[in-house]
């Protein structure tokens, strides 16, 4: 019975870790991106979290980096602009993020909902048994 609870459990975690990986998209929204040319020390690289399932039946949260790493914006002014006035920031779009949020809020909370529904099935069974 204790095995049933880890699949509504594992889904909390994973939808906790895709919004802590879409707040630091978010967080980095700004910063300097990955250059073709570039490695992932020279800026940013955005994450994504990928859900698969677990060997019990729930599900794992695996975090990739989002392809492609970075977009170029034409922004003469900024520091970090080459000779033609081309950045690279990471390939974050924030409605995006904001969707992604919204998603891994509900499917926390319908996580939840099912932990909370087979806590009163237990609490039910167990007090058949008296």
């Amino acid at each position: 019975m204790n095995g049933l609870f880890g699949v509504p459990l594992s889904g909390m975690a994973t939808e906790s870790k895709r919004v802590a990986v879409s707040a630091q998209n978010v967080a980095n929204l700004g910063s300097t991106g990955v250059r073709s040319e570039g490695t992932e020390e020279d800026g940013y690289v955005p994450q994504r979290v990928l859900a698969t399932a677990g060997p019990q039946g729930g599900v794992r949260g695996q975090t990739v980096p989002k392809s492609p790493p970075s977009v170029l914006l034409y922004d003469p002014d900024a520091p970090d602009a080459d000779e033609e006035g081309v950045v690279a920031r990471p390939n974050v779009q924030l409605e995006e993020e904001a969707v992604t949020q919204i998603q891994a809020q509900r499917a926390y909370e319908a996580n939840v909902q099912v932990l909370e529904t087979m806590d009163e099935m237990v609490g039910t069974l167990l007090d058949m048994d008296t």
